[in-house]
């Protein structure tokens, strides 16, 4: 069991990019993090990266495997006792610059499974510990994106899940309320990461040309979730945008 008064995060995909900036982030805001993701030397190295009086727990999970979270889920609760927040981060982009015609039914699964299948698992996972537990209540932050607006050309699978996500974090926002589960969404643009890392020498416009464009840092990003995360249960951020001031997002769509 942790100590009495400390909040308790999972956060999904923390093995990189933003999962792990935002794990880091609210651990040196004084939270007890598990950090969760399919492989775990990098989750390893996010816990390095926290320090040593940092509290973070690792567990290998594939969020699209029902069992493997519900073993995450049984893991938190059996060390701390409770769960105050989830970070519903892991997700997958798929195939880049395949077009629309010619898209696998196997990386359109792969996609629909980790970005929407996923979210939706850890999300009724965390819902039931939250439900269960005394004091009642806690947060879930999806991470949506930008794609959850408008999309990129040959994106078809990722901006079909970050559209669901939507709706998923619509509807965890109304079931909750009962309960005191608070349900809010960040959609992120061009945060500096492994998965943006083509912006930097050029990504396919609507236009159909090529350009670079601007990045941010994720830790910008990790801020803005920290902020979401310590409100109290009576307030609640439904949507936030945040994302590199000169990419192209507003006159994109």
């Amino acid at each position: 069991m942790d100590e009495p008064g400390k909040k308790i995060a999972v956060v999904t995909g923390a093995g990189s990019g933003i999962g792990r900036s935002v794990a880091l982030t609210l651990a040196a805001a004084g939270w007890s993090v598990a950090v969760a993701g399919r492989r775990t030397e990098p989750l390893e190295r996010t816990a390095e990266a926290a320090g040593a009086g940092a509290d973070v727990l690792c567990v290998r999970a594939d969020v699209s495997d029902p069992d493997e979270v519900t073993a995450l889920f049984s893991a938190v609760r059996d060390r701390y006792g409770r769960l105050d927040l989830l970070f519903n981060n892991a997700g997958t982009f798929g195939p880049a610059g395949v077009a629309l015609e010619d898209i696998a039914y196997e990386d359109w699964r792969a996609v629909v499974d980790v970005n929407l299948t996923g979210a939706f698992l850890c999300a009724q996972a965390a819902f039931r510990v939250m439900k269960a537990q005394d004091p009642q209540g806690g947060r879930i932050i999806n991470n949506g994106s930008i794609s959850a607006h408008v999309p990129r050309p040959n994106s078809i699978a990722y901006t079909a899940t970050k559209h669901a996500m939507t709706g998923l974090t619509k509807s965890l926002s109304l079931d909750g309320r009962p309960y005191r589960i608070a349900c809010g969404q960040i959609d992120i643009g061009n945060a500096a990461t492994e998965m943006t890392e083509r912006m930097r020498s050029g990504i396919l416009q609507a236009n159909g040309q090529l350009a670079v464009e601007p990045v941010m840092d994720a830790a910008d990003v990790a801020r803005t979730v920290l902020h979401m995360a310590e409100l109290p249960l009576e307030a609640n951020v439904q949507f936030a945008t945040v994302m590199a001031t000169a990419m192209p997002y507003v006159g994109r769509g």
